[in-house]
């Protein structure tokens, strides 16, 4: 194609292949931020004839510069900023150079509005903060920089701006840059520059600046065009939030996002991460036709070669490296609403498309943006940081924030209102118990047995992760059940998410977890029934402690004896690999002993034999020892 036509679809096609950025301006009031950004539209020449008149005009009329054009005025476009000089909401502008295309959000420095800086430092990969050469590093600089941190920017540049205003000073610049370099030591930054600037003048904006010929780094925007934000999200797991079930007819059904994580191929098998249904991807389908492969930031629909059930709201994910999925979790959360926030009172969580039921169970503390110290708190005001448990009505997927901003953020709702009062990021899932249990006391163990026809006892299966304890247990229970006797199995899925959900995997934590199954256990006893309890139980002084809580001949422990290189190759949720990459912490096995029994009633070695004929092997012991004749 040749001629006008062929010249701007080149054009467009040029343009679509440029890497994008996205990155915001900050730090406290009067910086420079908006100055500096009206600098940048200005000295790239993308600023149309009549723009540049309204400027000179808007200059005269609202500027704070003289005669000289107020490039501030190109993005505090509210009436309000340009009476008050300040920038009150989030400004947003996009420009393109040569090698990249750019959207910047200019957001304001003032306190009162920190909410609308954490707006658009969610959608931004790096952050320029600013800081007024004459004062050095203030509060609100503190403030933005800690706020960026938290939510994900890994890149910064430290602009130290109105430079002119000291004589070009090295030793003010390198003072301030050594002194933020300091504080920024306790974020979680991947990198920072620090640059000699003036938004006004234009030093070092655009090129490099014969006024500091000291300073040897990149101008701003040559470090801007080049830093690497795209690398780090491709390399991580797929992750694909549903949008919407795209259903036009009888013969299509497909399931649209945006890709967020990772990289993901036609024939690649995925799988919903709250039911663990998987299927394989048939086609990856967009208004310009299939892809082969789709990358983050791309939206796609993606059609599948089974049906399975997957909604709106649902994470599409790869099996090999699937999210958490819970109902309890900590996080960090930035409070935006004049009310305060209250422990207790129920709030809605929009993760992604779905929106749950949720309630601050624990306000563990707040932060000090100024300092980062840790401060007792029973609420949170506006603009206050929080580090608080939340309990969901529903389990849903997540990946902690510092792993996947888009699948780790959320925001809290109020109910009434329907008006947004927080952002957060999540940090890692949590078990919180809220089971109270009863038993009855007016009749006795042997009453309720003997109605049953039946002794009671409790059998304790225990080993590795993978090594088949529940799906032995479960074939005794059938088996029990089957022949009329009454029964329980307990185990990580009633246990776990209920009565020790407030547990986490440390050795304290599973000496507790044992010890409460094994009084949830003696209970069942006293009730009468079967108990079958499936728990890994990795130390025999618990299971000593379980076994002595029980009359004698109450207590059946099981073995269920299996190599832990076997219990690795099983592993069909990789957890044993992520155990030894250092994912998951407290992993029996690899960094948490398993402590073999020394004097089990039964032990079954799984190698080379069918779990139903271990199963049989057990019933028959359960006969001949007179608990189920």
């Amino acid at each position: 194609m040749t001629g006008p036509t062929g010249a701007l679809a080149a054009y467009l096609a040029e343009q679509e292949r440029k890497s994008f950025l996205r990155f915001l301006t900050c730090g406290s009031v009067d910086d420079g931020k908006s100055t500096l950004i009206g600098r940048l539209l200005y000295d790239s020449k993308l600023l149309f004839e009549d723009h540049l008149a309204a400027l000179q005009k808007d200059s005269r009329k609202h500027g704070t510069t003289g005669g000289d054009i107020d490039f501030a005025l190109l993005v505090d476009g509210l009436e309000a900023e340009r009476e008050q000089g300040i920038t009150i909401d989030v400004a947003y502008r996009f420009f393109s150079t040569d090698r990249r295309k750019f959207i910047v959000a200019d957001t304001p420095g003032h306190e009162q509005y920190t909410r609308n800086m954490a707006t658009g430092a969610s959608n931004s990969e790096l952050a320029v903060i600013l800081v007024d050469a004459r004062k050095g590093v203030l509060i609100q600089t503190r403030r933005h920089s800690y706020i960026a941190s938290l939510l994900g920017i890994r890149h910064v540049v430290l602009a130290v701006n109105k430079i002119d205003l000291v004589g070009y000073s090295q030793s003010v610049f390198e003072a301030i840059a050594a002194e933020f370099s300091d504080f920024a030591q306790k974020l979680t930054f991947a990198s920072l520059v620090s640059i000699p600037i003036s938004a006004r003048f234009g030093d070092n904006v655009i090129a490099r600046s014969a006024n500091t010929a000291w300073y040897t780094g990149p101008p701003l925007l040559d470090h801007l065009e080049r830093v690497d934000v795209e690398t780090e999200l491709a390399s991580k797991p797929f992750r694909l939030p549903v949008q919407w079930v795209n259903r036009p007819n009888l013969d299509f059904r497909g399931f649209s996002g945006t890709v967020v994580g990772g990289r993901v191929s036609a024939g690649d098998e995925i799988v919903v991460a709250r039911s663990g249904r998987s299927a394989r991807i048939t086609r990856i389908v967009t208004m310009d036709g299939d892809l082969q492969a789709a990358l983050p930031g791309e939206a796609v629909t993606l059609t599948l070669d089974r049906e399975i059930d997957i909604s709106r709201g649902d994470l599409l994910c790869d099996p090999m490296a699937r999210p958490e999925v819970t109902d309890q979790f900590a996080a960090h959360v930035l409070w935006m609403a004049e009310d305060e926030l209250l422990p207790g009172r129920q709030y809605l969580v929009k993760v992604g498309a779905r929106v749950i039921p949720v309630s601050i169970t624990e306000l563990k503390h707040k932060v000090d943006v100024n300092t980062l110290e840790h401060m007792a708190a029973k609420t949170l005001a506006l603009n206050e940081v929080g580090y608080c448990n939340i309990s969901a009505a529903q389990p849903f997927a997540f990946d902690p924030y510092t792993e996947n901003r888009d699948t780790g953020g959320f925001i809290l709702i109020d109910r009434y209102t329907n008006a947004t009062v927080a952002a957060g990021m999540v940090d890692f899932g949590l078990r919180r118990a809220t089971n109270v249990h009863w038993q009855a006391l007016d009749v006795n163990k042997l009453s309720r047995a003997g109605a049953k026809h039946q002794r009671p006892a409790v059998l304790w299966f225990t080993g590795l992760s993978g090594s088949g304890k529940s799906t032995i247990a479960n074939l005794v229970e059938r088996t029990l059940f089957a022949e009329g006797r009454h029964t329980y199995l307990l185990d990580g899925d009633n246990v776990r998410h209920g009565l020790n959900r407030d547990l986490g995997f440390t050795d304290a934590d599973r000496v507790e977890n044992i010890r409460r199954v094994a009084e949830a256990a003696r209970l069942f006893v006293d009730a009468g029934l079967i108990v079958l309890v499936s728990f890994i139980s990795p130390f025999r002084s618990e299971r000593r402690m379980a076994r002595d809580m029980l009359q004698t001949g109450e207590f059946i422990e099981i073995f269920v004896d299996t190599p832990i290189d076997v219990c690795m190759a099983r592993d069909p949720k990789g957890l044993y690999l992520k155990a030894k990459q250092g994912e998951i912490k407290h992993f029996t096995g690899i960094d948490s002993p398993y402590e073999d029994p020394t004097t089990a009633e039964i032990i079954v070695k799984t190698v080379g034999a069918e779990p139903s004929e271990l199963a049989a092997q057990i019933a028959d012991y359960l006969r001949i020892a007179g608990i189920a004749p």
